[in-house]
């Protein structure tokens, strides 16, 4: 057994506590706290300055010998919070957590001072604790710092979890995020991936000459998706606002205006359900490319993506719940009736015949509005029957016009637009077409949109007569593309719910 494996002899299990034990080992924590004052120390100090990190120590003495590492005189000074102590006596051993990773302190009468020892001894779990001294070997191989000076940062007042167990409880975890964080590394390294997955997507896409932009948030015509948004008021010019659904047709504007590769990293807010997919507010990559088509777009997502997760995750073949998933190209394109066909078990005769279809939809218990054509229940089928079973990265192409009111028509089958979404794990990742850049069209396609709207389509876009207007002084043939960066990240972590990957997930009020 390792000194970092040895039982705590001293610290009481807080987990699973009830009310009136959590009251007094509050209690008991801030008398310490009142103690400490008196004897003359600052409460919350914020003069203490750390030289090195846990990573950095192990950065400089994991190669070497112990005795070239007790051979070296030279002091560091760390902070981080305690997560483990080790009580033996006149020698303590804790457990010091930075933004890094973890260091073993050792803390003894003898060489660190009664002083010294006396006050971590009086210390609790989940105290921040700053530190300075020289690094040795223990006798069981670990790396360690020996204590000659020690300072209370912060004081945890509240129980800390305990150590082996952690924050357990789902809905806790997400509700109180911060001591997620604090106790699970698996939960710290799930938000590092999703920053560097960032930061990697914009690394690519600043590689090929795209410029970041930022577009509005609250927006007097909600549009760029179909979906319910949430509704706001400004006091001032007493005007009804929306948090945007996407940023499409702002970003579309750009084009009109001369800049030819554009993207925006964007929250969006939907006022909809919740569910391990879905969150109201969410995150998304979208861009919009000159003189590219929709087919370009299918390149470069695969390219992307690969790319962004070797760079990444060091691999492009990942796990999502017990799936082995190989992100590296070519991934299967297939179109959206041949989908239907193949996996949704449709006879081809019904695809392009209303009737026939609505009658599968009855078969295969899909609900039905009266108003829906066959393009939008071609699209159900392929919803109910077919996503779920896409799960090696699938590319699928061929959507109907009713559904997809600002994608460009295609040349060989009106009937159609030159769209696709991605699937992976049976889940949508991305959305893109050829943009519609034709004023005339667009125009009545708003048009039909805000007679759905009329008839009940609560999600149905309304008329931007400003987009019609900039679309009349030319907007550059293009395709554009949104992908969801939050799902994007549980494909990378193998998280199931999309809470999982989000800070801060909407939840409801905290029972009192």
């Amino acid at each position: 057994m390792s000194d970092k494996e040895k039982p705590d002899n001293t610290t009481v299990v807080e987990s699973e506590i009830d009310e009136q034990e959590e009251h007094h080992l509050i209690a008991v924590r801030k008398a310490k706290l009142e103690s400490h004052v008196e004897a003359g120390n600052a409460a919350y100090p914020n003069d203490f300055k750390p030289t090195v990190t846990t990573a950095g120590l192990h950065g400089i003495y994991d190669e070497m010998e112990p005795e070239q590492v007790e051979a070296d005189d030279r002091t560091f000074s760390m902070a981080g919070r305690i997560t483990a102590m080790r009580d033996h006596g006149n020698t303590i051993f804790l457990d010091l957590v930075d933004r890094t990773g973890r260091l073993q302190l050792f803390v003894n009468k003898k060489a660190s001072g009664p002083e010294v020892h006396k006050f971590i001894k009086g210390l609790d779990i989940g105290d921040i604790l700053g530190v300075s001294g020289s690094t040795f070997v223990t006798r069981m191989g670990e790396l360690s710092l020996k204590v000659d000076r020690a300072a209370l940062l912060s004081k945890c007042i509240r129980p800390w979890p305990e150590k082996w167990h952690g924050l357990a409880d789902i809905e806790a975890r997400t509700r109180q995020r911060y001591l997620d964080l604090a106790t699970n590394e698996e939960s710290r390294n799930v938000f590092k991936v999703r920053s560097r997955t960032v930061a990697a997507i914009r690394e690519f896409l600043n590689g090929m000459d795209f410029l970041e932009v930022e577009t509005p948030m609250m927006q007097p015509i909600p549009g760029g998706a179909a979906a319910k948004p949430f509704v706001t008021h400004h006091n001032a010019l007493d005007l009804e606002l929306y948090l945007r659904i996407a940023p499409e047709l702002y970003l579309k504007r750009l084009l009109v205006g001369g800049y030819e590769r554009v993207y925006e990293i964007n929250r969006n807010f939907r006022n909809e359900g919740i569910s391990t997919q879905h969150n109201p507010e969410f995150t998304m990559l979208e861009f919009y490319w000159a003189y590219a088509t929709y087919e370009d777009l299918m390149d470069l997502s695969e390219r992307m993506i690969s790319e962004v997760a070797q760079k990444v995750l060091g691999r492009t073949l990942v796990e999502f719940q017990g799936e082995g998933i190989e992100l590296a190209p070519p991934w299967d394109r297939l179109s959206l009736a041949d989908a239907a066909i193949e996996y949704g078990g449709l006879p081809q005769t019904a695809v392009g015949d209303r009737e026939a279809l609505a009658a599968f939809c009855g078969e295969h218990e899909i609900p039905v509005e009266d108003e829906w054509g066959h393009g939008k229940l071609l699209l159900e089928v392929f919803e109910k029957r077919v996503e779920r079973k896409l799960v090696r990265p699938t590319f699928i192409f061929g959507y109907p016009v009713e559904v997809s009111p600002l994608a460009r028509r295609s040349d060989t089958n009106p009937d159609l637009v030159d769209r696709f979404e991605f699937f992976i794990c049976g889940r949508e990742i991305g959305n893109a077409f050829s943009e519609l850049n034709d004023p005339a069209d667009q125009d009545r396609r708003f048009r039909q949109q805000v007679e759905a709207r009329a008839a009940g389509d609560e999600e149905a876009q309304p008329y931007d007569e400003d987009y019609i207007r900039a679309l009349e002084y030319g907007m550059p043939p293009a395709a554009g593309e949104g992908i969801g960066i939050d799902r994007l990240i549980q494909l990378f972590t193998d998280c199931a719910s999309i809470r999982d990957v989000i800070l801060f997930p909407l939840l409801r009020p905290e029972a009192k």
